[in-house]
């Protein structure tokens, strides 16, 4: 790729930035070819990846080179994008929302700096991936347990920061951090929570503060660049109950989520429950092409052929439990019963015990797994994804409303349906998977269009998405239309007074400092 400088950046300026920063990092941590450039594109940008291009990168190995780089970009007037791993896939990877950023790649700085099996937490560095901590807690045979996301390739933290979801009891992955530690954009450090104060021994088990609390301020934000925060863990439990239910029809999902929301807000159910359409389990064997191989989206009839040739249900609900087994076996009668009110057939049950063998891809227990970006070989070609996500009450009428909006939506641009609900107590993350061949261009303004429309209609519902890919977050962020976007305005008077020279991620989740506030309209939305 070739160099795009940021805007008001000079070539000798940009030239005089990496200068300097190979003095703080050695120069083979700049990186600034133009195949150094390709390794930072989104590798699954809906269209030229040119549109969100990095200028270079700089990789730090510690905090203290974290913030010499943060000085001297404020120096330089350089934007800096950070990024944990940079596998933040489907949201834009590594890429950054600005264009000639240069992006602070973290993935040096990669230690597990504690665990604590007694207290069931660890203290992480932004470059730890979900597979580096569950192997260093299985060398360690500690009785803890992660909580992954549906791809676990990427950044604990990053994926926590990003406010991912896995599906255990600590799927929540955000609620999860506690205590951190951050460089702010003038090169300062600062530490959250009881952190603040030096050598707390409870700088990562309260979860508040002493006046206000901000672990959260540093999530989906602009305001600063987390170089180690505090994560809490799932102690092992003592044994494992799977109930999984084929459901038959795609209005079912309405008296599913009834069913089992209330369950969930009470506590009787623990972890966070993932709910996929068919389609969620037909891309993990085989491509488009092997089942219905025509222009369009798969006709309902076809849809009715695959179901029974697959034994599959429209949704599929796949419920664990975690404990003791007399309690476990409690829990689990309850819910056999409530579920029971509307499907006479019993769901499958897979136990679980201490030295059973646990399945690769069970993200239910903990065990990371790139295993299902296999979708995004779906369509054939250089596939990639995308996945609208709005959130909804966790109510059977909401859940309804919202999929069928989708689903029409979806429908009228000829598009394969793949959704999924995960409760999460009083709420329904709503994912719309949406698959293309990045190299098929009418296929990736058709995508592209649908991705808008989805966004406007939604938002006239009244709802909105949690996450988006970083060429979408202006919109996505012009939904949040409370009082005048009240949210904008109170997130950019606060990224003006910390970062005056808009060093630090500009433009992120559609938080512009008033330093780059014309480049809000750029590369924003469907318009390639």
């Amino acid at each position: 790729m070739k160099l795009h400088l940021p805007p008001r950046v000079s070539p000798k300026t940009f030239d005089a930035m990496l200068t300097a920063a190979a003095g703080v990092v050695g120069k083979d941590w700049v990186m600034a070819s133009d195949a150094d450039r390709d390794a930072y594109s989104d590798v699954y940008a809906p269209g030229s990846s040119e549109e969100w291009p990095a200028g270079a990168a700089i990789a730090p190995a510690s905090v203290e080179e974290v913030r010499a780089i943060v000085r001297l970009a404020n120096e330089h007037k350089t934007p800096l994008w950070p990024v944990s791993r940079g596998k933040n896939l489907g949201y834009g990877t590594a890429a950054p929302r600005l264009q000639g950023s240069i992006v602070l790649d973290l993935g040096r700085m990669n230690k597990v700096l504690e665990l604590d099996s007694a207290l069931a937490y660890c203290v992480i560095e932004p470059g730890v991936g979900f597979f580096d901590l569950y192997e260093h807690i299985q060398r360690e045979k500690a009785p803890l347990w992660l909580s992954v996301p549906g791809n676990a390739w990427g950044s604990v933290l990053g994926n926590a920061l990003e406010h991912g979801i896995g599906y255990t009891s600590y799927g929540l992955h955000a609620r999860n951090l506690c205590g951190i530690e951050a460089v702010l954009p003038d090169g300062d450090l600062m530490r959250t929570g009881m952190g603040a104060m030096t050598n707390n021994p409870a700088f990562h088990l309260f979860p508040m503060s002493y006046g206000p609390t901000f672990d959260l301020a540093f999530s989906q934000s602009n305001l600063g660049i987390v170089t180690k925060a505090g994560l809490w863990l799932q102690p092992a439990p003592e044994t494992s109950l799977e109930l999984v239910w084929d459901i038959p029809a795609v209005d079912d999902i309405g008296w599913v989520i009834d069913t089992i929301a209330p369950l969930k807000i009470s506590g009787l159910i623990d972890q966070n429950v993932f709910i996929p359409s068919w389609l969620g389990k037909m891309v993990l064997k085989g491509q488009r092409k092997d089942f219905w191989d025509k222009p369009g989206a798969i006709p309902e009839a076809r849809v009715e052929e695959l179901l029974k040739e697959h034994k599959l249900g429209y949704w599929q609900v796949a419920l664990r439990f975690y404990g003791d087994e007399g309690v476990v076996k409690a829990k689990a009668a309850v819910v056999k019963a409530a579920m029971e009110r509307n499907l006479k057939t019993p769901p499958a049950e897979h136990w679980w015990h201490p030295g059973d063998y646990i399945h690769g891809v069970e993200i239910t227990m903990g065990i990371p797994s790139a295993v299902p970006l296999q979708m995004s070989d779906w369509i054939g070609g250089r596939g990639a994804h995308m996945g609208f996500s709005p959130v909804v009450p966790a109510t059977g009428k909401h859940v309804l409303d919202q999929m069928h909006r989708s689903r029409k939506i979806i429908a009228d641009f000829d598009v394969d349906f793949y959704a999924s609900f995960t409760i999460g107590g009083r709420f329904a993350n709503n994912v719309n998977m949406l698959m293309y061949d990045r190299d098929n261009a009418e296929e990736v303004v058709k995508m592209r269009r649908l991705f808008d429309a989805l966004i406007t209609e939604t938002a006239k519902a009244g709802y909105a998405e949690y996450r988006t890919h970083l060429g979408w977050m202006d919109p996505v962020m012009d939904t949040f239309d409370f009082n005048g976007h009240a949210l904008r305005r109170f997130g950019e008077k606060v990224k003006n007074a910390l970062d005056p020279n808009g060093i630090v991620a500009p433009g992120k989740q559609g938080i512009w400092p008033a330093a780059y506030a014309a480049q809000r309209a750029k590369n924003s939305g469907g318009k390639a």
